[in-house]
């Protein structure tokens, strides 16, 4: 190619992106019914065509790895949650300790980040105790690893944090310090459409 020359461009652009997103999630919506009983995906789509905005979040998650998917019915003001329904926690968010401020106190051995505030530049929400329990519902997940939930802040102020996994056949709730990370503790993320 000569100097000066046009490269062709081998990038998605954001519409390509956008369909793709939509006829992956379709496909796992589709494949897993039994985590939104009496939903339909025309509802679905719908409300996230109206939202354009939440197509980036959903793109985030699916590209570390959650896996998103429908989790429950529509709420009152007709919207739908998206959970992470990888069967492990997200491989792209893992070795993270819990805040901003936990990463902050750590001296050496610093992770790259913390799930807080890669959730919040996701534009999502870790999955509270009780999200987590009814994900539980509909599968087993976290069988080799474990996922930050978001912790009560008379806990946090405290200096620990919460964590879920899934053992023995049954869901264990359990804490650590907020500066602990682990190649196999990530976090799962919620998100209202």
């Amino acid at each position: 190619m000569e100097w000066g020359a046009r490269q062709p461009r081998n990038r998605t652009t954001h519409m390509e992106k956008n369909e793709q997103l939509l006829d992956i999630l379709k496909r796992r919506f589709e494949a897993h019914s039994q985590r939104h009983l009496k939903v339909k995906w025309d509802s679905v789509l719908n409300r996230l065509k109206s939202r354009p905005a939440s197509l980036k979040t959903l793109w985030e998650m699916e590209q570390s790895g959650g896996e998103p998917d429908v989790v429950g019915g529509a709420a009152q003001d007709g919207s739908y949650r998206f959970f992470d329904c990888a069967t492990e926690s997200p491989s792209g968010r893992r070795s993270l300790c819990y805040d901003a401020s936990a990463l902050a106190a750590r001296k050496e051995n610093k992770p790259a980040g913390s799930a807080v505030e890669m959730a919040e530049s996701i534009g999502a929400s870790l999955l509270t105790e009780e999200d987590y329990h009814e994900l539980q519902q509909f599968g087993e997940f976290d069988l080799k690893t474990s996922s930050w939930l978001a912790t009560p802040a008379e806990l946090r102020k405290k200096g620990g944090a919460l964590f879920g996994d899934f053992r023995y056949g049954r869901v264990f709730i359990y804490h650590n310090g907020v500066q602990s990370y682990y190649a196999a503790r990530g976090f799962r993320l919620v998100v209202s459409v």
